[in-house]
């Protein structure tokens, strides 16, 4: 179940940063390449989780 939770958090994160990246403000298009990189690594915890069976 922990897999299926990451990757849906890492979807969520990588879609608020890809749309912050779309701001006129450099701060926020910062903070939404931060963001989508955290999307993406959570993506990948979720997939390592689910190639373990969540006991880690």
């Amino acid at each position: 179940m922990g897999e299926l939770i990451d990757k849906i958090k890492g979807n969520v994160n990588e879609a608020i940063g890809k749309a912050k990246q779309q701001s006129n403000d450099p701060e926020t298009r910062s903070e939404g390449a931060a963001q989508e990189g955290k999307g993406k690594a959570q993506q990948l915890g979720g997939k390592i989780k689910g190639a373990l069976g969540d006991d880690i």
